[in-house]
């Protein structure tokens, strides 16, 4: 046997070797009960040895079931102490919970529309305070049933429930019950962030255990009631009320409640507002819960869905797009109060019936032609001759882009802009009968000639000024604006309200500067307003939750900004573009008058256009500057334009548009140095060497040969 085969067999008989006893009084070859002899040296010899291998197993079982519990109850007492080291330390900085009902918040702006329908908010918008004994019974029943059922039994966390949303979820593999009672949710929203960790989590029910102990079962859901946050920027019961049905929270129905309590589940995607078929199916599985409560009978269950279509059409349709409006009266509240300190609200001049009209009409028009003419965005506006905005959308989705193209963005507005050369002609004595020859000219422009075309490619010849305007000439609108000077263009656009930096050259006559669609609409719009001054605007007043008025829109610019003749002038050629040139598409069924827009290159169409009671105009276009598909004015944006304004003006009567001098006279106008000197021979066309026969100032020739 080896060395290594030796110490190997011995460490293993040590290893298996048990303990042994010493004492032979438990050898039966050695007890007097057994014989009493003396045994032999052989027998003895085995008797030890089979005494050395006997082992007393129940002694060396104790020791390690002592061991094993010893080591339990180390674990244990390790635990609670963790246990209580931990609880101290989330427990550390809770807030104090005992002016849970006295909030203070930011100041809120409210929003509202013409008709008192909310239509944005900026800041927490809370509605008054609602107690336990003021709840309708039926809200109670309806968000306990869906939230919280063990609610009245619980201590702020609720095992049960908790362990039951574990194993649904387990079981889906994905979150699809929550876990948390409505003391927890009055914590987590009150006290803490909505961050996801286990802290949080913690803290959130400490905090649940400690308002149970502090506050009744009815003051906690009055709390909760009260602060919850309910979608379209309402936080609590009162707010949501009256913004989804326009009433006080204690005259809810059952229909009302269930529709409420199912939008704590996802305020913003339940809204009755913004999705009502969701909200709708929503509220059906709240009435749901209530009979599996116990808390409605079945033909109360059924009673109640009946009436839920009633309950969703309570509250007026709010139309998205109306925050690309809202985004803009916000930015213009700082001119009109500052540092506010309390809650305002602000009622606007847009009216929601409009503005869901102009809605579809941008979007029926995008999805049935946007992508066959390569069309991603459209902005329209709307707004009376005072001035008041009624309708305005930015874009095709508020949701996906927030930037306003109606206020913010600045397009080329192409022939649209025609409208300030023409108005600067008959300043400069032109009629609509003015003879004038369609023609290729050259100008010359720095470090060469510009030779402008006509869209069509061809030349009329001697035509008159209305049918210059009526087919869009480019060709006669250069030559009038050479003849008037572009100085002259330039002041009569800065009268109606255009803004944006205008560049005294040639090719500003076919729109080559960028505006935007505010500032040209409203420059139409001094045509409906028969020349008077007209400017914009989209605050009625501003008032405090009391009623106190902070401000109330005077016009601060008063007084004309054309002559009628001017004017009369002006509207019977707009009105031959839609009666028979190229804004043909905008016609129906009343009169009419407006200007079509393109870009040489198709990335810009417009269609401005009016009637006495309401000016529109609309652009179509692509946020990257990528051209349409020959798109013109004439087209899409016509189109849009009519279905706007044939529905919105479906209940006003019809009026015609002046096309006569209204005015007390031809008197000169503040920016004008003597009365308007007309053609002495207006059947005589605008060819060479006959400029000078009309006196209008340096003629267009004259400039042409320098």
């Amino acid at each position: 046997m080896s060395l290594w085969s030796s110490l190997f067999r011995k460490k293993r008989r040590k290893g298996r070797q048990p303990p042994v006893l010493e004492s032979k009084r438990h050898d039966k070859k050695h007890h007097p009960t057994f014989g009493g002899h003396t045994a032999s040296a052989d027998t003895k010899k085995r008797s030890t040895r089979v005494k050395s291998k006997m082992p007393v197993y129940p002694r060396y079982r104790k020791g390690r079931r002592a061991s094993f519990f010893a080591f339990i109850g180390s674990l244990v007492r390790y635990g609670i102490i963790a246990a209580i080291v931990l609880l101290a330390w989330f427990s550390w900085g809770l807030p104090n919970i005992e002016d849970l009902n006295k909030f203070t918040k930011a100041p809120s702006i409210l929003i509202k529309a013409e008709d008192g329908q909310i239509i944005g908010s900026s800041g927490d918008i809370y509605g008054d305070y609602v107690t336990y004994e003021q709840l309708p019974v039926s809200l109670i029943d309806a968000v306990i049933a869906t939230e919280d059922r063990n609610f009245y039994y619980h201590f702020g966390i609720d095992p049960v429930g908790l362990i039951r949303a574990t194993a649904a979820n387990i079981s889906a593999g994905r979150v699809v019950q929550g876990g948390s009672t409505i003391t927890q949710q009055v914590a987590k929203n009150v006290f803490l962030t909505p961050e996801r960790s286990m802290g949080r989590k913690i803290r959130e029910m400490l905090l649940a255990i400690k308002l149970e102990w502090r506050f009744s079962k009815n003051d906690i859901l009055s709390i909760y009631m009260n602060r919850i946050y309910l979608g379209a920027g309402s936080y609590g019961i009162d707010a949501a009320s009256k913004r989804y049905f326009g009433k006080p929270a204690h005259e809810m129905t059952l229909s009302d409640s269930a529709i409420i309590a199912g939008l704590l589940k996802a305020p913003s995607r339940f809204s009755p507002t913004n999705s009502p078929t969701l909200a709708r199916e929503r509220a059906d599985q709240v009435l749901v819960n209530m009979h599996d409560a116990g808390y409605l009978t079945k033909e109360q269950s059924d009673k109640a869905r009946e009436e839920l279509t009633k309950s969703m059409n309570s509250g007026k349709k709010n139309a998205k797009s109306a925050l690309y409006f809202s985004d803009w009266i916000l930015d213009q509240l700082p001119e009109y109060i500052a540092n506010v300190e309390e809650d305002i609200v602000v009622t606007t001049t847009l009216r929601t019936d409009w503005q869901l009209l102009a809605e579809k009409s941008i979007s029926e028009a995008l999805e049935k032609e946007g992508e066959t003419y390569n069309i991603q965005q459209a902005a329209l506006l709307s707004l009376t001759p005072d001035g008041a905005i009624r309708a305005m959308i930015g874009g095709k989705s508020y949701g996906e882009s927030q930037f306003n193209r109606a206020t913010q963005s600045l397009r080329q507005p192409g022939s649209s802009f025609k409208l300030f050369v023409y108005l600067a002609g008959l300043e400069a004595g032109l009629t609509p009968n003015s003879l004038v020859e369609d023609a290729p000219i050259s100008i010359p422009v720095h470090r060469g000639t510009w030779q402008p075309k006509n869209y069509t490619g061809r030349h009329l010849g001697t035509i008159t000024l209305r049918e210059a305007v009526t087919d869009s000439i480019n060709t006669v609108a250069v030559q009038v604006s050479e003849m008037a000077g572009v100085d002259r263009v330039i002041n009569v656009a800065r009268r109606l309200g255009i803004t944006s930096n205008l560049d005294p050259v040639p090719s500003i006559a076919l729109g080559a500067t960028e505006v935007s669609l505010l500032e040209l609409t409203t420059a139409y719009a001094h045509l409906a307003a028969n020349g008077a001054l007209v400017t914009p605007y989209g605050i009625s007043e501003i008032t405090n939750t009391d009623g106190k008025l902070l401000f109330r829109y005077q016009p601060t610019r008063t007084g004309r900004a054309l002559s009628g003749g001017v004017v009369s002038m002006m509207n019977d050629m707009l009105m031959s573009v839609v009666t028979s040139g190229t804004g043909r598409g905008a016609q129906f069924g009343r009169p009419v008058a407006g200007k079509t827009g393109t870009t040489s290159d198709y990335k810009d169409a417009w269609f401005m256009g009016y009637t006495p009671n309401l000016i529109t105009g609309v652009w179509v276009g692509n946020d990257d500057n990528t051209p349409m598909k020959k798109v013109t004015g004439g087209m899409i944006p016509a189109r849009i334009w009519k279905s706007f304004m044939a529905e919105a003006m479906v209940n006003m009567p019809a009026q015609g548009i002046p096309t006569q001098d209204i005015d007390t006279g031809d008197a000169p106008l503040p920016w004008q140095g003597s009365a308007p000197e007309y053609p002495q021979q207006p059947s005589q066309p605008i060819r060479q060497g006959q400029g000078n026969e009309l006196k209008l100032g340096p003629s267009f020739w004259d400039k042409l040969l320098r």
